[in-house]
This record gives structure tokens, sequence and C-alpha cells, in this order.
């Protein structure tokens, strides 16, 4: 599947109809933008279309629709079987678009939250090697002789 840039128009018809929680979060991923509850994305933009995480019932319903697929990020087999690629009409169906939304926030709420990840230890900064030059065989003599 050839890389399809995410329209910069398609940020904030998303972002719009993203329903207002305080558990929400929003970022920026891959060109576009994505949503966040509990540290598991429920949706984002991809393409020229959004993806959405849902349960079984209403993944069942989204991929009932004319044009919807499970999301197969790289296009070579490998799908995210509860993620659905929405029609690419959803997107420019703010109400239709939210209800999804809606729908993906529910489903990902239900999960585990993520725990936190903790900051990476700070590395020791590398040895710089020494610039003083090995002795060879012809100093080790000499010095010997001395």
């Amino acid at each position: 599947m050839a890389w399809v840039k995410i329209p910069a128009e398609h940020h904030p018809l998303f972002r719009a109809a993203i329903p207002k929680d305080p558990r929400v979060q929003t970022l920026q991923m891959f060109g576009g933008v994505a949503g966040k509850i509990n540290g598991h994305m429920f949706g984002g933009l991809f393409a020229r279309s959004v993806v959405v995480r849902l349960g079984d019932a209403d993944r069942a319903k989204a991929l009932a629709l004319d044009g919807a697929v499970i999301f197969d990020p790289m296009g070579n087999g490998r799908v995210m079987k509860d993620m659905v690629v929405l029609p690419e009409d959803v997107l420019h169906d703010p109400a239709e678009l939210r209800a999804w939304l809606k729908r993906a926030i529910d489903a990902t709420a239900a999960l585990p939250a993520k725990r936190a990840k903790k900051p990476a230890a700070k590395k020791a900064p590398a040895k710089k090697p020494s610039k003083a030059k090995p002795a060879t065989a012809s100093r080790a003599v000499r010095s010997r002789r001395a």
C-alpha cells in the first residue's frame, strides 16, 4: 500500500468531532492527529480517512459500511484486528464521525489503563579514547637498554 499523506484540512474535522471528555488526550502522530484515553489510542487520522478502535458488536457494524476495512497500517497483512478504517465519507459527516469516535472512546476506556512509562535513566557520557599511542616494540627495546 502506497503511503497517502493525511490532508491538513482533515485535522480540524477530527478535532472538532472528538466528544468533550476530560480523559481524552490528542497528539500529533505520523503527520496526523490521534486521540488517546487511559494511555490507549482510540482513533486517529489515517490516509484520507479515520481509524477507530471498536468492540466486537460495533466493529461488525462498522465493517458493514461500504468501504470500511480492518486496519492494516503497513498493507502487508499484519492487521490490528480491533481497529477499523472507516469509509472516507464518514470524515465529512460531523455527526456520524462524532458517533463513531464516541463508540471508540467507550470501547477503549474499558481496557485496563496503561501504566505510565518511567523516564529513561540518564547514561554517563561516553569516555573519549585517550590520544596516547601505545608503546611499540622499538620503544620498549630502547627503554630496556637505557
